[in-house]
């Protein structure tokens, strides 16, 4: 027995309220330690939950919570298209955010696996740390500059039209930055490129954790590179790539903010709007203010994102997958 748990023939139960002051008393130098990331979490993600309760007023800032009318769901209503708003104005936000977190969470997963076993297979010292460290460089890119770089890659006249038309792919240049229909794939692509060496940092790391030893019992069995690949490497990483889905999904409405508002122009305005610009159009973009309204739509998305993120982690669970909680 130790001072964790107790272990018993269904494996192990829980600590006493005895043991477990007594393990924290003997760990107080790390209880001290995570007190100021405690605190940083306290009063920055937490803290400002209060404002939730504007969600169900007519808030005015002027006066406050306290001083502004109690409403009920009727913020909720309207957001959902069953009041004075247009039935479909949240729908398409809705829709545009979870089809570019769509895109960007397969499209980004299977690059960074690919990349990161890539990496993985060379030999070449030198030129496997040359490659990762271009790849990972533009993730230290103000979003800002990645778009500048990508409107003039992809304007009528830019590099990527000069490509395919040579090739006679097309005859006339794609109007890439003014096609709703491109936009959500555009996206898609920007983050990738920005992305991708820095999310195949973490499988490079699962997969130097792998042991040898199956590399080489594969070998002796006859399995060539990719039947190590598939049957060593994946499985060695599979726990790793099963904790970042979960983390992924609860992030799944996290589709982005800095691109869709910088390419965002009228042509593509019922494709690029997401949540994070709705909110923001309601809370100081719009000629009228309408705060209640966007603090709903936050609340939302909180609460969506919350939901998958457990739903994510009970069907790893039942699984037999490693879980976050």
């Amino acid at each position: 027995m130790n001072a964790a748990a107790q272990k018993t023939d269904k494996g192990l139960m829980p600590i006493s309220k005895k043991g477990l002051l007594r393990t924290l008393a003997g760990q107080w130098q790390l209880m001290l330690m995570s007190v100021p990331v405690l605190l940083y979490v306290l009063l920055f993600n937490y803290f400002p939950m209060r404002g939730w309760i504007a969600a169900f007023q007519d808030f005015n800032p002027r006066i406050g919570f306290s001083g502004s009318k109690f409403i009920g769901l009727k913020n909720f209503i309207d957001l959902f298209g069953f009041g004075e708003l247009p039935p479909d104005e949240f729908l398409i936000v809705f829709r545009n955010t979870l089809a570019m977190s769509l895109i960007n969470l397969v499209f980004g997963t299977v690059s960074s696996i690919l990349l990161a076993i890539l990496l993985n297979e060379l030999r070449i010292k030198w030129f496997k740390r040359t490659v990762q460290t271009v790849t990972y460089l533009p993730h230290f890119l103000s979003m800002v500059i990645v778009v500048s770089m990508a409107q003039n890659i992809f304007s009528t006249e830019g590099a990527v039209n000069d490509f395919i038309m040579s090739l006679g792919l097309v005859k006339e240049p794609v109007f890439w930055l003014g096609e709703g229909k491109l936009f959500w794939w555009l996206v898609g692509v920007i983050n990738v490129w920005k992305e991708v060496g820095w999310s195949a940092i973490i499988y490079i790391s699962a997969m130097t954790s792998i042991d040898p030893c199956l590399y080489e019992a594969a070998s002796i069995d006859g399995a060539g590179r990719f039947a190590r690949i598939l049957h060593v490497t994946l499985p060695g990483i599979k726990s790793t790539f099963v904790i970042l889905l979960i983390m992924n999904i609860g992030h799944l409405l996290e589709a982005g903010f800095d691109i869709q508002y910088l390419m965002g122009n009228p042509l593509v305005r019922d494709y690029s709007r997401t949540i994070d610009i709705y909110v923001l159009n309601y809370s100081v973009g719009a000629a009228k203010q309408n705060y209640g309204l966007a603090i709903a739509a936050g609340m939302f998305k909180s609460v969506v994102a919350i939901i998958l993120l457990f739903t994510a982690n009970f069907i790893a669970r039942r699984l037999n997958e490693n879980t976050l909680v």
